[in-house]
């Protein structure tokens, strides 16, 4: 029959941001088209008895085959990134087509699309970094951008070759609020971190486990505290994006008690590592657990799992950035150990951030399953313009789903999909895993592999992000 359903799932509790209900799920075309008790027969059934079936998930901060300077290369390209993400439940993501100074924003839009066609696995779209904001590109090039769906866009304040100044940061959060886009702020401030380096430099303190020292939590309060200031300047919401402490939390509440609509995201470094795994000595093996900001005090964690179950968090994301270890290209970039100023910046995570934050978070009862979603699927899909069509389990929107098999799990690199040689989780007993993941009806990873292959996944274009404010 023409109104036959692909696929129903059965006897399935579901799991929405809102709800928790039981219920069969009927698809039809890549989408849901029913929900409902006793659904007619469909050309392939699924029993879900006794398992949660949650909205595939949104990882809105992640990085695949970014142009960079070299020596250095990101292991992940669309391919396997995307093979990666599938295999721990994600099913929409949203890297970042990055321009490079001196060159036009469209150019780095075009760049990008050549690299993720033909070979993602899964639906994705495009946040925009704002690295050279001339004349051209705030005028023309970035609300002509906005206007075709790329309706959110990254700056920072650190990083010698991304990073703007004030006056730069005005000027980007000013298109935004004109055209109803939102902009990403990484704050920390460069010249603390650079007068920092230079010292520790000095002293001979150039191992892995300084890098955590050259990037205090001062650096990031102060310029969460700064990027809070030039967003009330223009009137204009932002989202801070992968904040790590407690520092950086209380400047959010702050602005948030004074009425100003900041959002922020986290990700799993900062509940699962500490400075600690930077190195308690000077060997090179931290590097594989350098990122920016860096993972701070075991205390400090607590602050992390405090904001995810009290709002302060409005998404959880992965931020893979995957360089090697044992590679030219990454770590140890030209082949050797380097000073911890020249270690590419980055961990791996979008196979695990699923996982990690269902154990841990869901099943070790720090948060509800209700804002698991929230925060994984359901306010980055909001937070960037693609719900309903992503971030929820409702009629008319895509068939993305997790079916999750609650059973221990040892982390183990060999088992994850990632190109990378290593994961930081390595050894970790968790709870759970994706026994399905779903992506517009098609099984993409079934338990055991991926089902899914290269250039399935669609281009999505943005919306106006609907959790911004309309303005009169």
């Amino acid at each position: 029959m023409a109104d036959a359903l692909d696929l129903v799932i059965r006897n399935a509790e579901v799991a929405t941001a809102s709800d928790t209900f039981f219920c069969d799920i009927g698809i039809r075309g890549g989408r849901i088209a029913l929900l409902g008790d006793g659904l007619p027969a469909g050309r392939r059934e699924i029993d879900a008895a006794g398992r949660t079936v949650t909205p595939g998930g949104v990882d809105a901060h992640c990085h695949l085959d970014q142009a960079m300077e070299g020596p250095a290369k990101m292991a992940d390209d669309f391919l396997t990134g995307t093979r990666s993400a599938a295999c721990g439940g994600t099913t929409t993501i949203i890297p970042f087509a990055a321009q490079i100074k001196g060159q036009s924003l469209e150019a780095a839009v075009v760049d990008y699309h050549g690299r993720a066609e033909g070979k993602a696995c899964i639906d994705y779209a495009f946040h925009l970094i704002v690295s050279d904001p001339t004349p051209q590109v705030l005028a023309k090039e970035l609300p002509a951008l906005i206007a075709q769906g790329y309706t959110s866009f990254k700056v920072y304040m650190t990083y010698d070759d991304l990073k703007l100044d004030d006056a730069q940061v005005l000027d980007v959060l000013d298109v935004a609020r004109t055209h109803g886009a939102l902009c990403m702020v990484h704050a920390e401030n460069a010249d603390c971190i650079e007068w920092l380096t230079k010292r520790l430099e000095a002293a001979g303190r150039t191992a892995p486990r300084w890098h955590a020292h050259a990037r205090p939590m001062l650096v990031e309060r102060e310029a969460t505290h700064r990027a809070i200031a030039l967003s009330e300047l223009v009137d204009v919401p932002i989202l801070i994006v992968h904040v790590s402490g407690r520092e950086a939390i209380e400047q959010i509440r702050w602005a948030r008690s004074h009425g100003l609509s900041i959002f922020a995201e986290t990700c799993p470094q900062y509940l699962f590592l500490t400075a600690e795994d930077l190195g308690i000595d000077d060997s090179y093996h931290g590097a594989r657990c350098i990122c920016s900001p860096p993972p701070r005090d075991k205390a400090n964690q607590e602050f992390i799992w405090n904001g995810l179950g009290d709002g302060l968090f409005t998404v959880f994301s992965s931020d893979h950035a995957p360089f090697r270890y044992e590679d030219p290209q990454g770590k140890k970039i030209g082949g050797k150990e380097v000073p911890f100023r020249y270690i590419p910046n980055g961990i791996p995570g979008l196979e695990t951030r699923l996982p990690l934050l269902y154990s841990e978070g869901v099943l070790a009862g720090r948060i509800t399953l209700q804002k698991f979603v929230e925060l994984t699927a359901t306010n980055p899909a909001r937070a960037y313009g693609l719900h309903p069509r992503k971030g929820t389990i409702a009629v008319g929107s895509d068939a993305d789903l997790v079916v999750w098999d609650e059973r221990e799990v040892t982390v183990d690199n060999a088992a994850l999909h990632h190109a990378v040689d290593y994961t930081p989780y390595e050894g970790m007993k968790l709870k759970a895993w994706p026994g399905l993941t779903l992506s517009r009806g098609e099984v993409v990873w079934d338990g055991k592999a991926f089902t899914g292959h290269a250039g399935r996944g669609r281009f999505l274009p943005c919306g106006t992000p609907s959790l911004l404010p309309r303005r009169p």
